[in-house]
């Protein structure tokens, strides 16, 4: 049996006298996108920031191709193979996507202070990584700033996976996207378990959730409610009904109805 990139196991997080997460387990193998969803509040947004290392759990453990692991920052949580994509994107809106991709990476000639910064194999090194995701931009030259959303999304797509992370987690990565932007991003997430990517989908967006996961979670007061499988196939209206903690066979509220789905900080 292939060992999960990604596993947690009895995760619990409380802020003060909110329980945040209580005992959440959860796996993904590599190869495989996981659908993470809930209403605001569920403790989506907590989870994905202590697999991030923005945060330490209080309890359960974490672990990485079988390897349990403890990350004290972002950047430890990077060092081990854990890429986020947050909503906000983090780019450089005056910089173009050769200089957001490289920054703080840059190549350069020599090993020295102040050494030259080589921006051809920077360049190269750029468009076959969008090569390889099946990414065209509008420019490599243009400041971010002047490109869509999402083309934008994809250049932090592009920047999180740089360094072969072994789990990709995006937060929220068709919000506010059209619709031929959202089909470019879901194409991009595809190819990434195309290449063995271990990969976390949170987001509001069941259409765009449903259509990418192969498998979907149901946060709900801070732990996991159900789970749902594309193999074993289900309807909208469970997953809203397992959101909202309805029973699915008692009637659901539709998606517009009964659940706010296109919120923040979950």
């Amino acid at each position: 049996m292939e060992t999960d990139a990604l596993r947690l196991d009895g995760v619990c997080k409380s802020f003060g006298g909110v329980q945040a997460l209580t005992n959440v387990n959860l796996r993904v193998s590599k190869g495989e996108v996981l659908g993470v969803i809930g209403e605001n509040g569920a403790g989506k947004s907590t989870l994905m920031k202590i697999i991030a290392g923005v945060m330490p759990p209080d309890k359960g453990t974490i672990s990485l191709d079988g390897s349990v692991v403890h990350f004290g920052s972002p950047a430890d949580a990077a060092r081990h193979g854990v890429a986020m994509v947050y909503q906000d994107l983090a780019l450089c809106d005056n910089l173009d996507a050769v200089s957001n991709l490289f920054l703080g990476a840059e190549i350069v000639g020599r090993r020295w202070p102040g050494a030259r910064r080589r921006r051809g194999a920077m360049r190269r090194s750029t468009e076959e990584l969008l090569e390889r995701l099946g990414i065209k931009l509008r420019s490599l030259d243009l400041p971010v700033g002047q490109l869509s959303g999402g083309q934008r999304q994809a250049i932090a797509v592009s920047r999180a996976i740089m360094r072969d992370p072994k789990v990709v987690i995006f937060d929220e990565p068709t919000a506010a996207l059209a619709v031929n932007q959202r089909d470019e991003v879901l194409r991009a997430i595809a190819r990434l378990r195309s290449e063995g990517h271990a990969v976390l989908v949170v987001s509001h967006e069941l259409v765009d959730v449903r259509s990418i996961s192969d498998r979907i979670i149901v946060l709900r007061l801070g732990g996991v409610a159900a789970e749902f499988t594309a193999k074993e196939g289900y309807a909208e209206h469970e997953l809203v009904a397992a959101i909202v903690g309805m029973s699915a066979s008692a009637g659901a509220p539709n998606a517009k109805a009964g659940v706010e789905l296109h919120g923040d900080n979950g």
